[in-house]
């Protein structure tokens, strides 16, 4: 069969506009500050068999694991039982591999009676129950904790939203406000990308609709061999560990080989510690979005993502292991923490391989900070969730970002003035720590330190990061980047908090998070002098630091 390739390119890109345009929608119409400012959302596009053809460029481990999501939903809703108007709505981990607070929303699209594709959007909700505001206790021992589960089941349908549903589903969360313009915002995404699929069939016809949409996923795969062919052949491993599950602070080790097969790649989780009792199990699901993102950074990064990137790659994740965990095993920070990890340890590995197309250690996590209670004006709960970036790993050409998220995910930061606005929080400080990225030819990139004091009485926190043991590693004789440090602020007098705590706090307690710098790439006795001056008259290293060297 033959396609023309510029019609390929027109309709790829019409696809990933379509993506983008329900992203828009959603950021736009939703009233939690988590989704309309910080976008810790994805939108993506399916063929009516639910193969991933284009997405939108929101966050990596969202759109890795979301093709899982909407297979699954098909094989308990087939086409033969969706109609058009209708919406499934799902969060239970065991089935859409995320974690609760992440809530996708799935619809057919019809054009003229006759089922052209899927769309599908996924977003993170302020609450969804569970022990404590905000739904991400660090001390949770079994899922049933973390909130309430949903299995596939239909919000809308016919065009019609089930109204019962989603005051069940409200009456379970703290947050219901935001929680049902939330909800909203994620049905009319669906029906924004929906609305463009049915021009697009209209402009086009069904049948070559259809039929590009299978060559884009073609071409993706082919495109990914292709690349794959060019790697190094032979096998390469690497570990790292987890600092702790959030219930005791033991070293987990995840481990994984890589073996490369000319256009395919083999990516083995044996040897990685069993599931931990804390909630940092990563679902199948979450590891195979690791592995996605990690071949297609090293190999291709300009690769549409597509089905087709998944075909050359197989992956194997022992059941009952950290990166394949059994039901019921708690998950909640396994996005948060774990996919960090899974990814650096995948890019260590790849590192032997293909060294100049690595970059050292980030951050290492996503560094999840939530305060909730109750609002002292309104008497109703408030959520503040926010994951705050770090230093980027340098590369062999380039030094690494400052305070930015990495790797699993690109989420914004939400503003001082919204924080303030929304919730009886004050923010003391928020700004990049000098001297945090490791040294090397190309420096690495610089950590955040923000500290927040909570106005109110009777709140809860919980803070989430890694790397305040481990440091972040370097490469080629770069150095470590600086650790990430917690803290509590009570009456004065401040105290040292783990990486992984849920604790009450007073009114007027203030708290710290300070995420990790990024490892250096080279010798640093090999930087620019130049840019070593520019590092100083800017403020992100200091004199001393700029004079000293690391440790061999």
């Amino acid at each position: 069969m033959s396609y023309d390739p510029v019609t390929l390119e027109v309709l790829r890109n019409a696809l990933q506009s379509a993506a983008e345009e329900m992203g828009v929608v959603l950021t736009r119409t939703a009233l939690s500050p988590n989704i309309k400012d910080r976008r810790d959302c994805s939108t993506a596009v399916y063929t009516r068999e639910g193969f991933l053809v284009a997405q939108a460029e929101h966050i990596p481990l969202h759109l890795g694991l979301m093709p899982a999501v909407v297979k699954a939903v098909l094989h308990e809703y087939p086409l033969s039982l969706l109609n058009e108007g209708d919406a499934v709505i799902i969060n239970d981990p065991y089935i859409s591999g995320s974690h609760l607070p992440d809530i996708c929303i799935i619809s057919a699209v019809y054009h003229q009676g006759e089922p052209i594709a899927i769309v599908a959007n996924l977003a993170h909700h302020v609450d969804v129950g569970g022990a404590v505001p905000g739904s991400m206790s660090t001390a949770c021992r079994e899922i049933f904790q973390e909130g309430i589960r949903i299995p596939p089941v239909k919000i809308r349908a016919g065009g019609r939203l089930n109204h019962e549903l989603l005051k069940l589903l409200s009456n379970n969360v703290r947050t219901a406000r935001e929680f049902y313009g939330d909800i909203h915002a994620q049905i009319a995404a669906n029906s924004a990308g929906g609305k463009r699929l049915k021009e697009m069939a209209e402009k086009y016809g069904t049948g070559m609709l259809l039929k590009y949409m299978r060559e884009i996923i073609a071409y993706s795969e082919r495109r990914l061999r292709k690349a794959l062919s060019g790697l190094p052949q032979g096998t390469f491993s690497f570990e790292d560990y987890l600092e702790g599950d959030g219930l005791n602070q033991d070293l987990i080790k995840i481990k994984t080989t890589i073996e490369t097969r000319g256009d395919s790649i083999l990516v083995d989780f044996t040897g990685t510690s069993p599931q931990a009792e804390g909630p940092v199990n990563a679902i199948r699901g979450v590891t195979l979005a690791c592995v996605y993102f990690a071949v297609k950074a090293v190999t291709d990064p300009e690769l549409p993502s597509s089905e087709g990137m998944s075909r050359p790659i197989e992956v194997i994740t022992p059941a009952g292991t950290l990166v394949n965990p059994c039901f019921p095993a708690p998950v909640a920070h396994a996005n948060i923490n774990t996919a960090q990890r899974i990814t650096d340890v995948l890019l260590g590995a790849l590192a032997k391989a293909a060294p100049d197309r690595v970059t050292a250690a980030g951050t290492g996590s996503m560094s999840n900070f939530t305060i909730g209670g109750i609002h002292p004006e309104t008497g109703a709960y408030y959520s503040y969730v926010e994951t705050c970036g770090g230093g980027q790993g340098a590369k062999c050409d380039q030094d690494g970002m400052d305070g930015v998220h990495i790797n699993m995910t690109n989420t914004r930061n939400t503003p001082v003035e919204v924080i303030e606005m929304s919730h009886p929080l004050l923010v003391e400080r928020y700004g990049l720590i000098p001297d945090s990225g490791g040294q090397g030819r190309c420096r690495g990139g610089l950590g955040i330190s923000r500290e927040v004091t909570i106005l109110c009485p009777g709140a809860t926190a919980s803070i989430s990061t890694e790397r305040s043991v481990l440091s972040p590693w370097g490469l080629s004789g770069g150095g470590e980047g600086r650790r990430s440090r917690c803290s509590i602020k009570k009456n004065g007098i401040v105290e040292s908090l783990p990486g992984k705590v849920t604790l009450k706090v007073a009114q007027y307690d203030s708290l710290t998070l300070e995420t990790a710098g990024g490892g250096g790439f080279g010798n640093p006795l090999e930087r620019d002098p130049e840019r070593v001056k520019e590092d100083v008259l800017d403020g992100l290293v200091s004199i001393g630091r700029s004079k000293k060297q690391p440790k061999s």
